[in-house]
C-alpha cells in the first residue's frame, strides 16, 4: 500500500477543527502547550481569539473546557492521549462526565506508534479509561476521511466525546463517495464467511492488506471497521459473528478494555463465539521508530495475517 496517499489523523483533527470554526462561532479550541504537535496550531491561525493556550496543566485545562460548555461554547480540549486520558482523568470524569457537559476531548499521539516518545508516551490505555465514564462516546478513526467525519460528528453531538488520533500517517481507506459516518455504526469494508475481522483505527488498513493475503489462500475474511467504540455497534457485530462463528479483534491499544474487550462483553452475552484480540499484550512500549514498532508489536499486515491463519 506504498502508493496509497497517507496523512497522520492528528493532521485531519487541526484541519477539520478550522474548517468546523469558520462554520460555528462557539467552537473553541484549548491546547496544553502542543499546539504545533496536536495540530490545533491550524485553527489558532485561522482564530487565534478562540484558541487559548493553557499551559501544561491538562487538569485545569479540562476544567476551563467544563466552564465554557457551561457558557454556551463548544470546547475541544486537546493534548496527548496520554495526559487528556491519563494525566486528567479525574477532571474528565467528575468536571465533565459526571454533569454531562458538552466537552470535546481530542487526544492526539495514541498508541504504540507514538514511537521514539516511548513508553511513557505510548498511551495504550486511554480506550479503557473513556470507556468506563457514563455517557462518554469514544471515536477511534482509521483515516483522514474518517477523522474529519468524527471531528464534525463529535461537534454535532450533545454531550462529551473522546476523539482518538494518531501521530503516524496512515493510508486513507475512506475516500469514496458513498462513504458514510454515523456515531455507533460499523462498516463493513469487506465480506467474508470463514472469519470476522473487527478493527479499528490505525491497523484497519493492515487488516484489509491481511485479508487480500488470506483470500489468496481461500481464506474468505470480513472486515469491519468500528470507530465508535462507544456506543457500540453491537447488532452488525453479533451478526458477523454468527455468520462467520470466529472473530478477531485488532486494535492499537491494550487487548484489556479496548475494542477486543468491548466485542467479547457483547458475543458473551449474546451471541458466545471464539474471539482472538489482537493489541498490545499487557505491556509497556518502547522507544523506537513507528513503523518497526507496529511490527514488533503485531500490528502490520504480515502478522495480523500470520495470527488469522493461525486461528482460522
Amino acid at each position: 500500500m506504498s502508493d496509497v496517499k497517507k496523512i497522520a489523523t492528528r493532521e485531519s483533527y487541526g484541519n477539520a477543527l478550522a474548517e468546523l470554526g469558520k462554520e460555528h462561532e462557539e467552537v473553541v479550541v484549548l491546547d496544553a502547550d502542543l499546539a504545533a504537535a496536536t495540530k490545533t496550531g491550524v485553527f489558532k491561525k485561522a482564530f487565534p481569539e478562540r484558541h487559548i493556550d493553557c499551559g501544561i496543566a491538562e487538569c485545569n485545562m479540562v476544567g476551563v473546557a467544563a466552564g465554557l460548555a457551561t457558557a454556551g461554547k463548544v470546547p475541544f480540549a486537546s493534548s496527548f492521549a496520554m495526559f487528556a486520558a491519563g494525566r486528567a482523568f479525574e477532571q474528565v470524569r467528575n468536571s465533565v462526565g459526571y454533569p454531562h457537559l458538552n466537552v470535546k476531548i481530542g487526544a492526539t499521539h495514541a498508541g504504540i506508534s507514538v514511537g521514539e516518545d516511548g513508553a511513557t508516551h505510548q498511551c495504550n490505555e486511554d480506550i479503557a479509561l473513556m470507556r468506563t465514564i457514563p455517557g462518554m462516546v469514544v471515536i477511534n478513526p482509521s483515516d483522514d476521511v474518517e477523522a474529519k467525519a468524527a471531528v464534525k460528528a463529535a461537534y454535532e453531538h450533545q454531550g462529551p466525546v473522546y476523539l482518538r488520533f494518531g501521530r503516524l500517517a496512515v493510508p486513507v481507506i475512506n475516500d469514496r463517495e458513498d462513504y458514510k459516518f454515523e456515531l455507533g455504526k460499523g462498516v463493513v469494508l469487506r465480506e467474508g464467511k470463514d472469519v470476522t475481522i473487527i478493527a479499528s483505527g490505525l491497523p484497519v488498513a493492515n487488516c484489509l492488506e491481511a485479508a487480500e493475503r488470506l483470500a489468496a489462500e481461500g481464506i474468505e475474511a470480513k472486515v469491519i471497521n468500528i470507530h465508535t467504540i462507544k456506543p457500540l455497534d453491537e447488532e452488525l457485530i453479533v451478526a458477523a459473528a454468527k455468520e462467520t462463528g470466529k472473530v478477531v479483534t485488532v486494535e492499537e491499544h491494550s487487548v484489556i478494555g479496548g475494542l477486543g474487550s468491548a466485542v467479547c462483553d457483547v458475543l458473551s452475552e449474546q451471541a458466545p463465539t471464539r474471539v482472538l484480540k489482537i493489541g498490545i499484550n499487557d505491556t509497556f512500549g518502547e522507544s523506537g521508530p513507528a513503523v518497526e514498532l507496529v511490527k514488533k508489536y503485531g500490528l502490520d499486515a504480515e502478522s495480523i495475517y500470520q495470527k488469522v491463519k493461525a486461528f482460522h
